[in-house]
This record gives C-alpha cells, sequence and structure tokens, in this order.
C-alpha cells in the first residue's frame, strides 16, 4: 500500500485522495473527519491539495478536521500546490486570473497553506502549472528556503513538460520528487510525449490527477470513450470485474513507472473499488486492449 515517490523522496500510499472538491462534498468537520479516519484504516495515507481548491476553502476544511486529531498528522502525507491566481474574494487584489511563481508568493502560499491545514510542515509541495513567465532561480530560492526551515519536506510540479520539468531539476541542490500529470484511460499522451519517460529517467513517479477521465470515462458520448468503455466491459466480464474503475485504476498501476493515481471522491464505495485495482493484476494483452481501445487504431 504504499511506494516512495523517488529513491530519497516520501513515501505515499499507493493510491493519494483528492481534495479538489472536498467543499461540493457538503460534509461537517466531524464528516471530513470521518472520511479522513476511514482513509488511513483503508490504507490511503496521502491526501492531495492545492490553495486554490474550492476557491481557496478546502484546506481550512481539512484543516479544520485534522485539528481535532492531531495523533494522526505523523501517519498522513499532506501534498499542496501553489502557483495559480484566481479571481476571488477570497484572494483579494487579483484582477486576472494568472500565474505567480515568484519566490514571495511560493513562500506567502505556504505560509496560508500551512495556516489552513492547521500543521508546521508540508510533506510535499508542488509547482501547480508551468508559468510562461517564471524565473526557476527564483522557484529554486524557494525551495531551498522552505526545506532548510523544515516547512516542506519534499518538492515536486505539476502539470511540466519533459524540457520544463529539466530546466527546474537544473537549478536544484536536491531532486524534484514527481510531476503530477493527466492520465487516464482516455489520456494517454503523457506515455508518448516524453513525460513519463523523463520521469523514469530520474528514477520518480508521476502522479496522476483526473485518472477516470474527470469522470467522463463513465458517461462521455465521444468515439474514444465509447471505445474504451466497451472493452473496459468486455474484460470486466471475462475477469469477474464489474466496475470501470477498478480496471481504469488496474490499467494506470500497471505501468512499471509507478504511476500513482489521486482520486477525488468523497464516497466510500467508490474509494473501495479504487482499492480493488490493487489486487487486479492485468495481463499484457489486456493493458493493450485497452490501449489500443483508446487509441482507436491498432498499434504500427
Amino acid at each position: 500500500m504504499k511506494v516512495k515517490l523517488a529513491p530519497d523522496g516520501p513515501e505515499v500510499s499507493r493510491i493519494a485522495i483528492g481534495l479538489m472538491r472536498l467543499r461540493d462534498w457538503n460534509l461537517s468537520a466531524l464528516g471530513i473527519r470521518r472520511r479522513i479516519e476511514q482513509s488511513v484504516e483503508l490504507g490511503l495515507t496521502t491526501f492531495d491539495h492545492a490553495d486554490i481548491y474550492g476557491d481557496y476553502t478546502c484546506e481550512a476544511l481539512f484543516g479544520e478536521a485534522l485539528s481535532s486529531m492531531p495523533s494522526l498528522r505523523r501517519d498522513i502525507q499532506l501534498v499542496t500546490k501553489c502557483g495559480i491566481m484566481l479571481i476571488s474574494d477570497n484572494n483579494p487584489g487579483c484582477a486576472i486570473k494568472h500565474y505567480d511563481t515568484s519566490r514571495s508568493h511560493i513562500l506567502a502560499s505556504v505560509e496560508h497553506s500551512l495556516k489552513r491545514l492547521r500543521t508546521d510542515y508540508i510533506d510535499l509541495l508542488l509547482i501547480h502549472r508551468p508559468d510562461p513567465a517564471m524565473d526557476v532561480d527564483e522557484i529554486a530560492e524557494a525551495f531551498v528556503s522552505l526545506r532548510d526551515s523544515g516547512k516542506v519536506l519534499f518538492f515536486g510540479v505539476s502539470n511540466f513538460t519533459p524540457f520544463q520539468f529539466e530546466l527546474l531539476s537544473s537549478r536544484l541542490p536536491f531532486p524534484l520528487v514527481t510531476n503530477q500529470i493527466e492520465c487516464s484511460v482516455l489520456m494517454t499522451k503523457p506515455f508518448e510525449d516524453g513525460t513519463i519517460d523523463t520521469c523514469s529517467k530520474h528514477q520518480i513517479s508521476p502522479m496522476a490527477w483526473s485518472p477516470m477521465g474527470g469522470g467522463y470515462l463513465f458517461y462521455g458520448r465521444s468515439k474514444q470513450a465509447l471505445r474504451v468503455r466497451k472493452e473496459l466491459k468486455v474484460i470486466g466480464s471475462r475477469l469477474a470485474i464489474p466496475s470501470l474503475d477498478t480496471l481504469a485504476l488496474a490499467w494506470i498501476l500497471k505501468h512499471p513507472a509507478g504511476i500513482v493515481p489521486v482520486i477525488g471522491t468523497g464516497k466510500m464505495d467508490r474509494i473501495i473499488r479504487a482499492l480493488e485495482s490493487l489486487k487486479t493484476d492485468l495481463s499484457r494483452e489486456d493493458w493493450f486492449r485497452i490501449w489500443t481501445a483508446s487509441q482507436g487504431h491498432d498499434i504500427p
């Protein structure tokens, strides 16, 4: 149930819980606390945040629940992200949606996240998206300062291209430990554009957001979604696995890059089905059946 994102990186649960829609779950602090406890009991100890989630509210909702069980903090891993600036009453002074990866903003964002999450350290901080105006030396300075102060233990990026990943890596005295990317049976580009290859080169595990295609896997009407859904049902029927969730995650988990899916659900039945994927070992032929359905044609 646990994997290391990098040789000298953090140990995380094999599947992470994404909190982007935590506010939409309409849970009380007690309800959120119970979700955290249930997840940890099931072995899902890694919780993925970003400062902007829920219009800058989700970290605080989680932190309020976490504050009632401080002993649990050492058993979980908190991931958060920074760098996107939204126009919001909760972000006064922002006149246009933009990116800010300056040293001052990264440091300030971490302080805000620590306060909202009610913790004194973050396990893993990610730059949320590549900034076309980013100064990688400033990012490196911020990362070093945060590590030296003990406020952040490990660092990574999200949605970075291989070139952007290599550029930032070249400025750091320590390795980045992950690149969190969109990856699913419906989003296979990272397997072809060098993103996953770059992670493997650096011996780090990617994290995958939207591993169910943002739900499109279940209700999408595109030709791709229909093909993949049909193939998953055929394979599921043969393997006696009725859940598309289980098979879609098993497909990601099968890849030797050690991809860590981030599932964004607050429903325990969906979490249970996700856990079944850890016991589902797809054959290479079934993996390629799903790949072929996603591509819409045979491999060359």
